[in-house]
């Protein structure tokens, strides 16, 4: 296959099970040092990440940052709640919808687990790549990212 960019012959769908396998990896084993550490998942994490990094974010909002569905996020939050991680509060410009936030102890958990996930990443990507390798790819990542969001492209319907 040709890449439309360069011009230059590239297996895409190669370069897309890579991708994607190397994504599943590295999710499960950020899975499995979070669990043991801080008895959490990759996805709590990231969503108590968020929610800590953009307080007062509603639903919708992680909905578009993880490119899931608003039920889909609406569980997690659930989840979260459960957990006594996070809360809903009243919006005061919009009664329909709610403000996220993260209870002390939602707080305190995603600062501990914030250096279990940064090591981790540390390990399995700076282990296996050298800076320059890690930088590149990082760069042409964030390229595919904004174009895909620029487009709305894979944007879950509800």
């Amino acid at each position: 296959m040709t890449s439309k960019a360069s011009g230059e012959t590239v297996d895409l769908p190669g370069f897309f099970a890579d991708l994607v396998r190397c994504e599943t990896r590295l999710y499960n084993a950020l899975n499995d040092r979070l669990r043991e550490r801080h008895s959490i998942v990759t996805s709590q994490f990231e969503g108590l990440r968020y929610l800590r990094d953009h307080p007062g974010s509603r639903v919708a909002d992680l909905a578009a940052e993880f490119a899931i569905g608003v039920g889909a996020a609406s569980k997690t939050v659930d989840r979260l709640e459960k957990q006594g991680w996070a809360v809903r509060q009243p919006n005061p410009s919009d009664r329909r919808s709610s403000l996220l936030a993260l209870t002390d102890d939602g707080s305190r958990l995603v600062d501990a687990a914030e250096k279990t996930f940064a090591d981790g990443v540390a390990d399995l990507i700076g282990g296996a790549l050298d800076s320059s390798s890690v930088s590149a790819a990082a760069q042409a990542l964030s390229k595919l990212r904004s174009v895909l969001e620029r487009d709305q492209t894979g944007t879950p319907i509800g």
